[in-house]
């Protein structure tokens, strides 16, 4: 049989980094083996589960390129594909068991299973089912359901061991007595989930489930379920779990926690996928880090899972992500920053021609200085928000206050500023040149001046590149007014 995995996530929230590598994972699989990648909604969690994050959801994997062969609006042959439309079928399934003797129905009220579940912990055991209904005549349980009387059915567990090779943690075995009797069907009728994912799993014929490792306890009791049907078990292949650097389980204090969060930040879809395949997993060449997805596809084995604990580090992202920005058109990374400097009330969309042309210049002169989308703000400021007054330190003041040769480098710059025609990196360099001969400053006394005087900042981008894209910016009609060179140097000298 052709391999056949999915990805079944819970319509409770939007998806995090751990969601997001289970999911590249088996997409990865599928294409390595050319096999199908299956999109299955679990909501049976009515409560929690909300349209909006099904939708998110399939935003966010088709904005990473994980596009689904079989599931949820793409349908197939082993649909429904949300769990919540498939309650008949859960139903008939469940009693299949119940007849065959392997599961029984449950009286106890919350409050019996809760003195229950105290004295238990009292006695230092385990909680779980003591088995109360257990031993009840079918007959007669059947008859107290069929009269309305409130009920869960419960699967029967046998005696003996509970085992299962792991892809990835290898051979894994407990005693079934660690289990107690769990939950096919609520009283309200709906499933469990161990219930369903074994259901859904079997009549989708999936052939390999690979998940997060904490799902390695529901692993076994999945596994008496598909012995009591009488059906082989998929291949289990279970993730590591992703730490932060502080070996703390991953949380929003690590760094932005779901996905949506890294877009807004102005992540590319490239460098989520090059680096969450990268948590967990290596390449078989040593060293190998910048991957793009058809490498990814050609390489990914699951023997190269690894078992020990991801460690998330948003410093590898930023670097990953670096490489991508600096393959992108200045098309491409103009309409990627565009949406924080619209936040940033610097400008509004749509713009002209002429000023798209100078965001393309402003932006792919920046792009060094940005590991995000959102960078494009600190990296701009020296361009869209000229403030001496507010930016420069009491120290800087004083040295533009104190240093005569710093005083000298300004005034020198004005006038020179001031006769250059067209201003453009060779004007600029050639007036740089003239302030340092008729000064006699050079190195860090010439250039810092000059940099305060033009940006308000003590470091930055390089100033002939800078300076004619701040000129030609102050001559576009922008909603924040760009200060042109001549206004700049005026403004500084007002402060000495």
């Amino acid at each position: 049989m052709s391999v056949r995995v999915r990805f079944a996530p819970s319509p409770t929230g939007l998806l995090h980094i751990g969601n997001v590598r289970t999911a590249l994972f088996n997409w990865l699989f599928a294409r390595q083996s050319g096999g199908t990648f299956v999109l299955r909604i679990e909501d049976t969690d009515a409560e929690r589960s909300e349209k909006r994050f099904e939708d998110q959801l399939q935003r966010d994997l088709r904005w990473l390129g994980l596009t689904w062969d079989e599931g949820v609006e793409v349908g197939g042959a082993y649909g429904p594909y949300r769990q919540t439309e498939r309650f008949e079928i859960y139903g008939q399934i469940a009693r299949q068991l119940l007849d065959s003797g392997r599961a029984y129905y449950c009286f106890c009220s919350q409050e019996t299973l809760q003195r229950a579940r105290l004295g238990q912990l009292a006695d230092g055991q385990s909680p779980r089912y003591p088995g109360t209904c257990r031993n009840l005549d079918p007959a007669r349980s059947a008859g107290r359901f069929a009269s309305g009387e409130p009920a869960v059915m419960r699967f029967r567990v046998g005696e003996g061991s509970i085992s299962f090779s792991d892809l990835v943690f290898g051979d894994l075995s407990i005693q079934s007595k660690e289990v107690g009797d769990f939950i096919l069907l609520r009283s309200d009728g709906s499933a469990q989930y161990n219930f369903v994912v074994v259901v859904d799993d079997l009549l989708m014929k999936i052939t390999h489930v690979i998940r997060g490792e904490g799902h390695i306890s529901n692993t076994h009791r999945q596994m008496l379920l598909y012995e009591a049907l009488g059906e082989a078990p998929p291949r289990f292949a279970h993730l590591s779990t992703i730490l932060g650097p502080d070996g703390a389980k991953l949380s929003k204090r690590h760094g932005a926690a779901s996905l949506q969060e890294f877009r807004r930040q102005g992540y590319l879809a490239d460098s989520m996928v090059n680096y969450l395949a990268l948590l967990g997993w290596t390449p078989e060449a040593d060293g190998l880090e910048l991957l793009d997805s058809g490498q990814l596809v050609s390489q990914f084995r699951l023997d190269r899972v690894n078992k020990a604990p991801a460690i998330f580090d948003e410093n590898k992202l930023k670097w990953i992500n670096r490489h991508y920005l600096g393959r992108l058109e200045p098309a491409e990374l103009v309409k990627l920053v565009v949406p924080h400097l619209v936040a940033r009330d610097w400008m509004t969309t749509p713009f002209s021609p002429r000023v798209k042309t100078w965001l393309e210049n402003l932006v792919v002169s920046l792009r060094k200085y940005l590991d995000r989308g959102e960078d494009i703000i600190e990296a701009t400021g020296v361009v869209f928000d000229f403030n001496p007054q507010r930016d420069l330190t009491e120290e800087e003041f004083t040295l533009l206050r104190t240093e005569d040769s710093a005083q000298k480098v300004i005034l020198e710059l004005r006038n020179h500023m001031g006769q250059v025609g067209e201003l453009n990196e060779a004007a600029v360099g050639r007036v740089l040149a003239r302030v340092g001969e008729n000064t006699g400053v050079r190195g860090k006394a010439l250039f810092q001046p000059v940099r305060l005087a033009l940006t308000g900042k003590t470091s930055g981008p390089d100033l002939k590149t800078l300076v004619p894209l701040i000129q030609a910016g102050s001559h576009l009609d922008l909603d924040r007014a760009i200060p042109g060179i001549d206004e700049r140097i005026a403004c500084v000298l007002s402060q000495l």
